[in-house]
């Protein structure tokens, strides 16, 4: 009897990691997919390997990216792993236009250290 109780309580507690874990999974899963559906021209992204880029044509498994000025390589949107959100400290100081981007060399010019 006392088996049978330790065995149930062993189900139930690993029953409920795998629900925890699985809720967890699927949430992931939503806000990867939120993020593929809502991919525009003119986002910057990150892909899975590191390359910033802006996107300029969002097909629908692939995306366009600008990787350099005048250099467009096409990836599949699995590949996109975020989207870079402009610095709003770094507008409101600089009175900067709503999509600009900071990069670490700018800030590191108009900080006065190199």
């Amino acid at each position: 009897m006392e088996s049978l109780v330790l065995l149930l309580l062993f189900l139930l507690i690993m029953g409920g990691f795998m629900f925890f874990a699985s809720r967890r999974q699927r949430r992931s899963m939503q806000a990867t997919i939120d993020l593929y559906n809502s991919l525009q021209p003119g986002d910057r992204v990150n892909t899975t390997s590191g390359l910033q880029a802006t996107i300029i044509v969002v097909g629908d498994d692939t995306v366009d990216l600008e990787i350099a000025p005048g250099v467009v390589t096409t990836w599949m949107k699995l590949a996109i792993r975020d989207r870079i959100l402009p610095d709003d400290a770094y507008m409101d100081e600089h009175e900067a236009e709503p999509g600009d981007f900071v990069y670490c060399d700018e800030l590191e010019e108009s900080d006065g250290s190199s």
